[in-house]
């Protein structure tokens, strides 16, 4: 296992070893895409956009989790990795079964006060007199697999920082399939509707965490969920929470920047909110492999940190970045063209397919530049550089795209004008992605250089 992690890591050449970690991760991105737009999608088939709209916004208190997933997930990748580098293995079995039994006791509290306010969380987050009965039977059921969701989303990164990044894609694989495979039998076959969508993803989080602790409680791992290597000593958890934290804050603004445009376009009815919800679905099909991409490099860039190896970070990184742009164009294109039947296929309803059309192209055109703005976001997360990864977090989803959006409704408070805030905002976040980088860069590697020299 060591022997894996130090060719990958250490000795592969660079576009080898940047492949290999990015292509599973893109993998597992599409796999995730393709369970959200199943949901949707069979949902859709009930020809009940009220169902549609519901499911839309019930979507972002369902994010709040996966960010606590993430917050795991990403904290514990950037440190785990740099200690590997280090060649401190110890630490990094420690920081592992830190983020599976913190995570854990999050998500069964989590579970237990979502099931009981179901109804209060739907009513907060934009659902109407017309879908809160929809959303409020979704979340309630969902929360069920919170703990398993957090396990999951936590550990389908984790497991990238040993440079095992086929059974991180693996475990994504199996558990996305299942929910796809019931999705149809449930929401269709059985006639469940949105009750039977919340079942088969309750489902698929429960296999793909168990799929997770199998392969860590083996011998092909490094890492540990054991509960003697738990402990809450202040390096653990600051190393996880300092870069945890931000990544998991812009998730958790990404929920709450959904809700806020979910209540503006609610303004205008449910049918906006449908088409919007389908908008976002199209537009993850470029979202969702341009984070894979991010995502997968972060561990080897926290490698190639940890071990001050700085001409070897360069490189994966200027690797990474003409990679990233190249699949950004590619398919913001695809996007961009495919936007009517791709819209058509979630929805058949006249109104709410006109505004889910014009929605797609709008979001679509920040996507020449999501490959930058998630490669330079992963690079800072991957030197363990905390306040800059803060900035960035709250400002893409919260001080960027709040003020923009509330200055479009004041404005102009039209749908298609309130749909522009996203791809408005992307462009700012990743100019400053990028000047926050630049900064990261030189003080850590500087930091870096000093503790060698000393």
């Amino acid at each position: 296992m060591e022997d894996k992690t130090t060719k990958i890591f250490r000795d592969a050449p660079i576009p080898k070893a940047v492949l290999l970690n990015a292509i599973p991760s893109i993998i597992s991105m599409i796999m995730v895409l393709v369970y959200n737009l199943a949901d949707t999608f069979f949902i859709g088939q009930t020809k009940n956009p009220l169902m549609v709209a519901a499911v839309s916004v019930a979507t972002p208190a369902f994010l709040l989790f996966m960010a606590i997933g993430m917050l795991f997930g990403i904290g514990g990748t950037s440190l785990i990795s740099r200690m590997l580098g280090e060649g401190r293995k110890d630490v990094a079995k420690k920081a592992s079964s830190f983020c599976f039994w913190t995570g854990l006791g999050i998500g069964i509290i989590s579970m237990i006060l979502m099931i009981i306010f179901s109804r209060q969380v739907c009513m907060a987050i934009g659902a109407s007199e017309n879908t809160i009965g929809y959303a409020s039977t979704y979340l309630r059921i969902v929360a069920v697999g919170i703990p398993f969701l957090i396990i999951s989303n936590a550990f389908s990164n984790i497991i990238r920082s040993e440079g095992q990044a086929n059974i991180a894609m693996a475990g994504m694989i199996i558990g996305n399939l299942i929910n796809i495979i019931l999705d149809p039998v449930m929401i269709l076959g059985l006639n469940w509707n949105v009750t039977g969508a919340a079942v088969a993803t309750v489902l698929g989080n429960v296999f793909s965490a168990v799929f997770y602790i199998a392969h860590i409680c083996s011998k092909k791992s490094l890492l540990s969920v054991k509960i003697k290597d738990y402990t809450i000593d202040s390096k653990i958890w600051k190393g996880v929470f300092a870069i945890g934290v931000p990544a998991s804050l812009n998730s958790i603004l990404m929920s709450v920047s959904n809700i806020f445009i979910n209540t503006c376009m609610k303004e205008h009815g449910d049918i906006p909110v449908a088409g919007l919800g389908v908008a976002m679905k199209v537009n993850m099909i470029a979202v969702m492999l341009l984070i894979g991409v991010g995502v997968g490099i972060q561990p080897l860039l926290g490698y190639c940190y940890g071990a001050n190896n700085r001409k070897r970070y360069l490189g994966v990184l200027k690797f990474s970045v003409g990679f990233a742009l190249c699949l950004s164009f590619v398919m913001s294109a695809i996007c961009y063209l495919g936007a009517a039947p791709l819209a058509k296929a979630f929805l058949d309803d006249k109104e709410a397919f006109d505004y889910a059309f014009a929605f797609s192209r709008i979001y679509i055109l920040s996507g020449p530049v999501l490959g930058l703005l998630f490669v330079f976001m992963n690079a800072i997360q991957s030197m363990g550089a905390a306040f800059p990864s803060l900035i960035l977090s709250i400002s893409r989803q919260g001080i960027i795209y709040l003020p923009i959006l509330f200055t479009i409704k004041m404005v102009s408070d039209t749908p298609t004008h309130l749909a522009i805030t996203q791809p408005a905002t992307d462009y700012i976040a990743t100019i400053l992605a990028i000047v926050l980088f630049i900064i990261a860069y030189r003080k850590y590697f500087g930091k870096k250089d000093k503790e060698q020299t000393v």
